[in-house]
């Protein structure tokens, strides 16, 4: 067993870590299902291979809570026995299985099932929980800690986990549901919010998928979210075009906003044209009614991701989504950049040099 590296931890590099290792089990987990569904369920029905190719997909994503564990373990160098405790912790924490009793003729059985991927929060905070109770101890149990990682950080967490995830899920089902209901009540408006709330989100070390999840965006809401992602894609394709090397633009377009988090923490002025071209382009979501499920409202275009949960939704006109999804947010963009950046010179070219570069 490896031992654990004892490092001094902040409240927030701990946050941003467990966050960060969050963030990856939910694209890790999400994005094959996310994808691959809207290509294989048409076809489901009529072939085998496919249909069992598509029930893989989707109980894949059912194992985000081991994946989200193990991941945030790594995060902090934990070791591989540590890490793997910290994933089995994670998943009873998560709620993802319920235990079904039945009585038959007296006798009472009790099987186990799947019931989605659980309460992403409560997830988190049980994974959060074993790594600190694992940083804890360190070495104390020596060439035991085979013996007891597993049952007091394994089980023993996970168990306390599984008793705060009712309350846990209360919450962010509520946070989701009250969004939801506004985005319905006033869609404009709320709309508006959401699109430049997570245009901003992916330029800072914050994990717009698992936020999208994690509260349940669905609807409109996550439209609206998809749209902010695709609008800063859209902007920053345009800013750094003469100031970057051409995979630059590229890899924005592909989806690796994030590499342009140090200059948004550098100038953080540029987020006001951000904000702006996220406003502006999603008012296409309530126009059309645009939809979205939880788990694309934070993937925007990368992989197509929002665009194909809004087809699935209902919208299958593809060449109006086309356009709302990507010819209206970089026209937005270009024109946005074209305002703050070579008119008016709020925004000067080197705040766009990526660290890339």
């Amino acid at each position: 067993m490896s031992e654990t590296t004892q490092t001094k931890e902040t409240v927030g590099s701990f946050t941003m870590k467990v966050l960060n290792g969050s963030a990856t089990a939910i694209i890790v987990s999400l994005l094959p299902s996310a994808i691959l569904s809207t290509f294989l369920t048409p076809f489901a029905g009529s072939n085998a291979i496919v249909a069992n190719l598509l029930h893989s997909v989707t109980v894949f994503q059912y194992f985000f809570a081991v994946i989200c564990g193990f991941s945030t373990a790594k995060q902090f160098n934990l070791g591989y026995t540590e890490a793997a405790c910290v994933g089995g912790a994670a998943f009873l924490g998560s709620g993802c299985v319920t235990a079904v009793t039945t009585t038959v003729k007296g006798v009472t059985t009790t099987s186990f099932q799947l019931a989605g991927m659980g309460d992403v929060i409560n997830t988190m905070l049980t994974a959060a929980v074993a790594v600190l109770f694992i940083k804890w101890v360190g070495n104390r149990f020596g060439s035991l800690g085979i013996v007891f990682f597993p049952i007091l950080a394994g089980t023993g967490v996970g168990f306390l986990g599984s008793l705060t995830k009712p309350y846990v899920s209360l919450v962010t089902t509520a946070i989701g549901d009250v969004i939801n209901t506004f985005t319905k009540l006033a869609p404009y408006p709320m709309c508006i919010l959401i699109a430049m709330s997570f245009a901003i989100i992916i330029v800072t070390p914050l994990s717009t998928v698992a936020i999208s999840v994690a509260i349940g965006l669905a609807g409109m809401g996550s439209a609206a979210a998809g749209f902010g992602l695709a609008s800063t894609a859209a902007f920053l394709f345009w800013a750094t075009m003469k100031v970057d090397k051409p995979g630059v633009q590229v890899a924005i377009f592909l989806g690796a906003i994030k590499m342009m988090m140090p200059n948004f923490l550098r100038y953080p002025v540029i987020g006001i044209p951000i904000a702006l071209t996220a406003a502006i382009s999603t008012l296409s979501v309530p126009i059309l009614g645009m939809q979205g499920t939880p788990a694309s409202g934070g993937f925007g275009l990368i992989g197509a991701v929002s665009p194909l949960a809004a087809y699935n939704a209902g919208f299958h006109n593809v060449l109006v989504l086309v356009i709302v999804w990507v010819v209206v947010p970089f026209a937005v963009g270009y024109l946005m950049k074209k305002i703050f950046v070579d008119w008016t010179k709020i925004c000067k070219p080197e705040y766009f040099i990526s660290p890339a570069h």
